[in-house]
């Protein structure tokens, strides 16, 4: 079984392109809707957050797992390495599979992400490692708006104001170094026109079917766990997986 970590909606964007690639795995998802969102929280919190959260899935069951928050350094997967006595190949982040993608490429980079992850450098270093640079801009609020199903309107002010005065151009690329962010893919769209924007779910989704299949061929099953309800979080489910059946436990 996969397990996919998250802070809450955000990894939904991943388990649906996960789908397209393996439909037929068993997955258990963490939404950690309690504490979501990470993006401002000390890497002390991340840390704990996230060894608590992955250390769930595994309890349950959950063989391999995706760490969807861009948020956790991926050098936090030692850590799980050694207290869940998992190997690297049971376990994907979100940094590798991005950086490794742009690898040939010779766009000019543009990275949006949570303040946490800005801060942490974790996309920096790792684009520095296959020598490329990457521009970046932390954008503070908007995850949580995300999370909590703010307005469309409240949504695209955000974004406007995180990107006034930035130098993107026609033709640049854009990351979305937030797995929340891809949910208002239209809205970015509608700010930034002209822009590409990369979904990093794809070459994660791309890395766990090179990875995890054919082992993980199961039922097709799928059952969340949240640690807090959320009526958005409901409302998400069944936008992206409306014909899907599923279970939603909510963690006491």
């Amino acid at each position: 079984m996969i397990g996919i970590f998250d802070s809450g909606v955000g990894g939904l964007t991943v388990l649906s392109a996960l789908r397209q690639r393996i439909p037929s795995a068993d997955v258990l998802y963490f939404g950690d809707v309690k504490n979501a969102p990470y993006g401002s929280r000390s890497r002390e919190e991340l840390t704990s957050l996230t060894l608590d959260g992955i250390k769930l899935l595994h309890d349950r069951g959950a063989t391999n797992i995706i760490s969807a928050c861009n948020s956790v350094s991926a050098s936090l997967a030692m850590s799980v390495f050694d207290a869940l006595s998992m190997t690297p190949t049971q376990m994907i982040e979100m940094v590798g599979p991005t950086v490794g993608y742009f690898r040939e490429s010779d766009e000019k980079l543009f990275l949006c992400a949570t303040p946490a992850t800005i801060s942490s450098q974790i996309y920096q270093n790792g684009f520095r490692l296959i020598g490329k640079d990457v521009i970046c801009t932390a954008i503070e609020e908007l995850a949580g708006a995300i999370e909590f199903g703010a307005p469309e309107s409240e949504i695209e002010t955000i974004i406007r104001a995180a990107f006034h005065g930035v130098p993107i151009a026609k033709g640049d690329t854009l990351i979305l170094g937030c797995t929340h962010y891809p949910i208002v893919l239209n809205i970015f769209e509608r700010v930034l026109p002209g822009v590409f924007l990369f979904d990093p779910a794809n070459a994660v989704a791309d890395r766990a079917e090179r990875l995890f299949w054919p082992q993980e061929a199961g039922d097709g099953t799928t059952k969340y766990l949240v640690s807090q309800d959320s009526p958005n979080f409901r409302a998400l489910v069944e936008r992206f997986f409306p014909n899907q059946l599923h279970t939603i436990e909510v963690l006491k």
